[in-house]
């Protein structure tokens, strides 16, 4: 059994590669990621020609996408979610603890999306996605797309950082009040702000901070390194411990706060907050 998608790229658009322009396009690979793989896989043609990570998109072209599909029935993954806001465009949701945002897994955000969230009435409805990413272990707002265009539209803020983000975290040790943290991350530039909201003395650690992060770039676990890097690790986080102040049992104390940007489609400035984890409470009023 076959599955196909076809799409005609407007006229006049700003020529891109087709693995930014495609990113919403099809249903069947929603994610920047998927259609990476698609293209990888030589699913798609582009004005009947097999195409790559390089093809250039610049209008006009005839976009096919023809995936074998199992015929196996997809399974629903019943797992609430709490939502934080939702329109005919987008969505933001709480991420809880201890599931992927998206991959091969079955228990993921990404599956249980679909059940939690209505479907737009919009014309170019699309299979609801996140548009970034957060750790497995890590709790907050996470950011979706509805539509297609609405899809491309939020990652191209992404890209461009045009999205303010929050967070708070835990940390371990005597810190400066604030400062700014840069290093490279995989190769490349990266930077958070911190400001130390409040700070309590512990038998164990010495002394915890309650501190309000602000990542300016977006490199794969850059707050859990950064802090690391600084010699105040998060409590609870087990890949970047210092030897004997790992907490066991209480997962990871980060949590993505909040979010601000400017709506693609109604130009309203939109403020999303998810309030802090119980769990910070118990150590900070």
């Amino acid at each position: 059994m076959i599955h196909n998608e076809t799409h005609i790229v407007p006229a006049n658009i700003t020529p891109k590669r087709l693995q930014e322009y495609g990113v919403g396009v099809f249903n069947a690979v929603p994610t920047k990621s998927a259609l990476k793989k698609a293209l990888k896989k030589k699913y798609i043609s582009v004005n009947g020609i097999i195409a790559t990570t390089a093809t250039i998109i610049s209008g006009c072209e005839h976009i096919i996408l023809t995936i074998p599909e199992d015929p196996t029935p997809k399974k629903q993954l019943i797992f609430p979610l709490k939502v934080l806001f939702e329109d005919e465009y987008l969505a933001a949701i709480h991420k809880p603890a201890g599931i992927e945002v998206s991959g091969n897994k079955f228990k993921t955000i990404a599956n249980a999306l679909p059940q939690n969230l209505e479907p737009s009435k919009l014309s170019d409805v699309a299979i609801p996605q996140p548009v970034h990413r957060l750790d497995y272990a890590t709790t907050g707002i996470l950011l979706v797309g509805k539509t297609h265009n609405s899809i491309r539209a939020l990652n191209k803020l992404f890209e461009d950082k045009l999205v303010s983000k929050t967070y708070y975290a835990v940390t371990i040790g005597n810190m400066e009040p604030r400062g700014t943290i840069t290093s490279e991350i995989d190769g490349k530039p990266s930077r958070s702000d911190y400001k130390v909201m409040q700070s309590v003395p512990s038998e164990r650690f010495g002394t915890l901070n309650l501190v309000e992060l602000s990542p300016k770039t977006g490199r794969r676990h850059q707050l859990r390194k950064h802090l690391f890097l600084l010699g105040h690790p998060i409590l609870g986080d087990k890949d970047y411990a210092m030897e004997g102040l790992f907490l066991k049992g209480k997962g990871l104390y980060l949590h993505a706060y909040s979010l601000e940007f400017t709506h693609p489609f109604t130009n309203e400035i939109i403020h999303l907050t998810d309030e802090l984890p119980e769990k910070f409470g118990k150590i900070f009023s």
